[in-house]
């Protein structure tokens, strides 16, 4: 399978380059090469004018080529300070000194404005705290080309902000920055040329000045893409399907009470640590300090563990699709039918035949890209796994579902079958509550929204009273 073939462009010295495409067009794969990450096994890379060829990241990070990956990758059981100086740790002696290297680690936060505690481990922060510290890894490793791959999936609008000014910043000192995103404004309001890749070819390098941006998805997916207006938003709701009162968690949300009814989106809003996703996970199990009232069709429930959520027919599609939603090197049969194994299995042991039938089922309906049920997860894009965490609760016929972020990391044109899917399932009955920092994904997709901020329910609007402006208002208790 070919990732790339015939890729060539340029990158003038102090621009900042876009590389877009679709899901699996092969910019990560590029990035990558770029940094020294994958091999190539054709062509050249020029730098400065000169052929260079590297072997691994470090080869790259010496002629100054830096990478802030999408998926984070860390060793969590270390601190903030400790993976930040691990390439070079400053010793005194034949010793690590932590002092030097919690100074190093606050210099390179600093840089980027990002308050975080350098001794605290890395699995406790949370996944914008985490790309922030990436991000911060190499622009201090005085990179004079750096790769920004979705940088932003994870961050808030604060943050997002802070990082728009940094690349600015980086541009007038003539550092080289290539930007790879699925946000289309972002690209507009940064970069100067854009790299158009699909299926792993070039397709056009353009000034950014020079299109627009049904122009641009049109080079990216070779077609017009058509806002998508939801089907289920035209039916009334029916019966209350579930109803959560009092919820608490010490620290994190407190007195959350709300009802979703069958074929209805509920929009749960909020800037990030207003609480979203820990009341999500709350309700399936996830937090063992919860406290509150949670019922099904009007029966009260227990639900103290996963277990229990999926008993009762409540399914999670989780912020963070790598580590939660996924078994990434069990291929992609396997996660199809991981919640549905008790049903499949005779005697302790899974009956293939329907395991196979299952996924290949799903992976059809999905549209899931995928050379086979029998590829291993870990080698499809963002979108298509994405698509694989729907379809094994699809698979487990789930009444109620919990959505966190569905679309971080996808392209424009996954973005657009990931909200047809949401949709259908909708209309066909199934309750949803759904979480997302797209505030036009929130008010397209929702029936009601409701606004958290600082762990508590600041305001509920029906869809016909909801818009940009007011949301923001709720979310940052103005007005």
């Amino acid at each position: 399978m070919v990732a790339l073939k015939d890729v060539s462009f340029h990158i003038d010295v102090g621009s900042c380059h876009a590389m877009v495409g679709e899901n699996g067009a092969g910019k990560s794969t590029l990035g990558k090469i770029l940094a020294g990450i994958f091999p190539h096994d054709e062509g050249e890379i020029w730098i400065d004018g000169r052929p260079v060829r590297f072997t691994e990241p470090r080869d790259a990070l010496r002629i100054g080529i830096g990478i802030v990956h999408q998926e984070m990758v860390f060793c969590e059981n270390l601190s903030v300070a400790e993976n930040l100086c691990l390439g070079t740790l400053p010793t005194r002696g034949s010793f690590v000194s932590r002092r030097l290297m919690d100074t190093r680690a606050r210099q390179m936060l600093t840089t980027i404005e990002a308050d975080i505690d350098v001794r605290l481990p890395i699995s406790a922060l949370s996944i914008g705290q985490r790309q922030l510290v990436q991000i911060a890894a190499a622009i201090g490793s005085g990179a004079r080309v750096l790769i920004f791959d979705e940088p932003t999936s994870s961050l808030s609008h604060v943050e997002v902000e802070r990082l728009f000014e940094q690349i600015e910043r980086l541009k007038s000192q003539g550092v080289t920055t290539i930007y790879i995103s699925h946000h289309l404004d972002e690209i507009f309001r940064l970069c100067d040329h854009v790299t158009v890749l699909r299926d792993g070819q070039h397709v056009a390098t353009t000034p950014t000045r020079a299109l627009d941006e049904a122009a641009l998805i049109n080079l990216m997916i070779g077609r017009t893409l058509e806002a998508y207006f939801p089907v289920h938003v035209q039916s009334d709701p029916g019966v209350e399907v579930f109803r959560v009162e009092d919820l608490t968690s010490p620290g994190k949300f407190e007195h959350i009470s709300f009802t979703v009814h069958a074929g209805e989106v509920v929009g749960l809003a909020g800037l990030v640590g207003a609480g979203r996703t820990e009341v999500l996970e709350a309700l399936f199990g996830l937090d063992p300090m919860a406290t509150g009232q949670i019922y099904i069709s009007g029966r009260p429930v227990h639900i103290r563990h996963p277990i229990d959520a999926m008993k009762s027919g409540i399914g999670l599609v989780p912020e963070d699709r790598k580590r939660y939603g996924l078994v990434l090197p069990m291929r992609v049969r396997e996660n199809i039918a991981l919640p549905t194994l008790e049903r499949r299995a005779r005697f302790g042991w899974v009956r293939s035949t329907e395991e196979v039938a299952l996924a290949r089922t799903y992976v059809r309906q999905l549209d899931v890209r995928t050379p086979s049920t029998e590829t291993a997860t870990v080698g499809l894009s963002g979108g298509n796994q994405q698509k694989l965490v729907m379809a094994k609760w699809l698979a487990a016929q789930c009444r109620i579902l919990f959505i966190d972020e569905p679309t971080r990391g996808v392209d424009v044109g996954a973005k657009l079958e990931m909200h047809a899917l949401i949709d259908q399932l909708a209309h066909n009955g199934t309750a949803i509550v759904l979480v997302s920092s797209e505030l036009p994904e929130i008010l397209n997709l929702s029936t009601r929204i409701l606004v958290l901020r600082d762990g508590r329910l600041s305001g509920s609007l029906a869809r016909e009273e909801a818009d940009q402006a007011t949301v923001m208002r709720l979310m940052a208790g103005v007005g």
